[in-house]
């Protein structure tokens, strides 16, 4: 099966105001497959989201190029949607016009009717189709991030990023949004890469978790291959082969830490 996402040697530089340049990314290459979802793991620091950016078309690399469906991303698009850890949502519109701002404008051929279908249909698989008349600050950290999901399904992109999308939330509403997410993805098969600091959050959800070392310069130091079957659960907690593979991505963040306080 050939990659909807080639990153080929991407580097980023940032200019400092001292004439100096600070190396961010070096040399990232990687390949993820349709239909997959990937997770970006790593310390603070180490470049994730920034991969994610080049990824969106947010940033541009210094080097090298990434590739979705062979074509070199230049500028964001709508074939690739971004949700934020902080949902991004218009504090004046409610849950229905937020979805239906990103609607309307990407889908500007389809009758008014198509529209309306395509948001209802949308709300009602994050399981908001109650809620479509409330403002923001009517809903719930939980929500909101269901509307920031339904809103970037709601264009149907090809591909999915996920920068911390349930960082900000409580212990039980993110258990409760990864199994939904699990779910839409699924429905969907829609290719999602997600930035994550939660070890937990990415076995449960990745096929592949690539495991980043520390910058400057970071660089991927471990791809691992999560061949747990689906749908999963959080049963999979259970397994030996998940414990076997949460001591290696602990143990190698634990080493990648070491050398970062070695450095200092």
């Amino acid at each position: 099966m050939s990659s909807l996402i080639e990153i080929e040697g991407v580097e980023k530089e940032f200019n400092l105001e001292n004439g100096m340049k600070s190396i961010i990314l070096q040399n990232i290459n990687l390949r993820i497959l349709p239909g997959s979802l990937v997770s970006l793991v790593g310390h603070s620091g180490c470049g994730k989201s920034t991969i994610l950016n080049i990824i969106a078309g947010l940033e541009t690399a210094t080097r090298g190029n990434v590739k979705v469906d062979g074509q070199i991303v230049k500028k964001p698009d709508r074939d690739r949607m971004v949700v934020f850890q902080n949902y991004s949502l218009l504090p004046w519109l409610n849950v229905w016009e937020n979805v239906a701002l990103f609607v309307e404008k990407a889908m500007s051929h389809k009758s008014k009717a198509e529209i309306k279908e395509i948001i209802g249909y949308h709300l009602e698989i994050v399981g908001l189709k109650d809620a479509a008349f409330k403002k923001p600050k009517q809903l719930s950290g939980g929500m909101k991030q269901r509307v920031a999901i339904a809103r970037a399904l709601a264009v149907q992109p090809k591909l999915l990023l996920l920068d911390e999308p349930f960082g900000a939330l409580d212990a039980l509403t993110r258990g409760s949004l990864q199994i939904e997410l699990m779910r839409i993805c699924e429905m969907f098969d829609i290719t999602t890469v997600m930035v994550t600091h939660d070890v937990d959050e990415a076995l449960l959800l990745s096929d592949q978790i690539v495991i980043m070392k520390n910058g400057p310069a970071a660089t991927i130091g471990k791809i691992l291959e999560i061949n747990f079957p689906h749908p999963r659960s959080i049963d999979i907690v259970d397994l030996h082969e998940y414990h076997v593979l949460r001591h290696e991505i602990l143990d190698f963040l634990h080493n990648e830490n070491k050398i970062k306080l070695s450095r200092k």
